[in-house]
């Protein structure tokens, strides 16, 4: 009998063992602890605030500085086989504000020569009419290989649970790694069934109607959030103009010619010549932003990252909204401390502000 108490025992430490930490859904605590890890190894007092240390994680590991400033950071749980993976954000430099300004759209699968050294292959869906931002993916791009490296090492040693996050550009860049991480999966590049969950965090948009399907499907049930505060800008951007050409390829918008015929000579001339004052300025506007924001911000990247050669841009400029979206409400008490200040344009996208909000959201939405 004694021995079979001490059979079902040791079953159950195995099992309780081999359990993931990491599970589907808002989790407060998670999130709480992402914010920490934001401003941990930051020694600025303004931009920590009196957002507290990460709880039970250890900073394990900080990426060389690559392609237009970009970084990644590495921390472990202290127990737990679980990771997250930060990228950062903006930094205030102009090589950093290139990646945004470099907003053209590409083609969410295809290659990116992003310096003499690196091609970046990349699937972030297989659907051709997807399209991601050229800028974040050559972010991602960049610092592909030490992540990529740093993830097999870690799933070599039997980490199968993976956060990836990011505020601002970090999380743009969360949302094109989640999709590259995802693809790599299903290629089998690991043995074991990974698991990954995203927590953007006042991450702008990141591609068009069709890379949003396809992310929200991959993510479904779960499994990605956007964390935003109503009042900051950030993740209203990039500039999105949709024209006719943005829809599925069944619709009636796209070709008019069909109920053109049914009208009389007239009627036509009218309606073609409204037509055409509703279509022509979007798609002007459409050529003009793959003109400005994709050639002649790739000359500038090609300054910064000898070697980049400018891809050729998807025929769109549509940025849609990504994923399930957490929306924290700024109250009176919150506006009357943070008083609208155009001088301050960042004033509510910084982490304290976030943090603040959040806490607010906890107190009034306990799990």
């Amino acid at each position: 009998m004694r021995k079979i108490l001490f059979v079902l025992l040791l079953l159950t430490h195995f099992q309780s063992f081999g359990q993931t930490p990491l599970k589907p859904g808002f989790e407060n605590e998670e999130y709480s602890n992402i914010l920490s890890i934001f401003v941990a190894r930051s020694d600025d007092p303004k931009f920590k605030g009196d957002v507290p240390n990460p709880q039970d994680f250890e900073f394990n590991y900080e990426s060389p500085t690559v392609g237009l400033l970009n970084k990644w950071y590495l921390w472990t749980h202290t127990e737990e086989k679980l990771a997250i993976i930060s990228f950062r954000g903006t930094v205030p430099d102009p090589v950093s504000w290139l990646a945004n300004f470099y907003s053209a759209m590409i083609p969410a699968k295809g290659e990116l020569k992003i310096s003499e050294d690196n091609t970046f292959a990349y699937n972030l869906s297989d659907d051709p009419k997807a399209a991601v931002h050229v800028g974040w993916t050559l972010s991602l791009g960049a610092l592909a290989p030490t992540l990529e490296n740093k993830m097999d090492s870690l799933v070599n040693v039997g980490y199968q649970d993976f956060i990836i996050t990011g505020h601002s550009q970090g999380g743009a860049i969360a949302y094109l790694a989640t999709a590259h991480l995802h693809s790599l999966k299903k290629s089998g590049r690991w043995d074991k069934d990974i698991r990954l969950k995203t927590y953007a965090s006042a991450a702008p948009k990141p591609g068009n109607l069709f890379f949003a399907y396809h992310y929200e499907e991959m993510t479904s049930d779960g499994w990605a959030f956007n964390v935003v505060n109503a009042e900051d800008w950030v993740p209203e951007v990039p500039f999105s103009v949709q024209t006719v050409n943005d829809f599925s390829e069944l619709n009636p918008f796209s070709d008019i010619s069909g109920f053109l015929k049914g009208q009389k000579f007239a009627q036509r001339i009218v309606f073609k010549s409204i037509y055409n004052k509703l279509d022509n300025p979007t798609q002007k506007s459409t050529k003009n932003f793959s003109k400005f924001f994709g050639k002649k911000l790739g000359k500038q990247i090609q300054k910064q990252l000898p070697g980049h050669e400018i891809p050729e841009f998807y025929p769109s400029n549509h940025y849609v909204r990504t994923g399930n979206y957490i929306v924290l409400r700024a109250d009176e008490e919150y506006l009357e401390k943070y008083l609208h200040n155009p001088e301050e344009i960042f004033l509510h996208h910084m982490i304290v502000p976030y943090y603040e909000l959040f806490q607010k959201r906890i107190k009034n939405n306990p799990e």
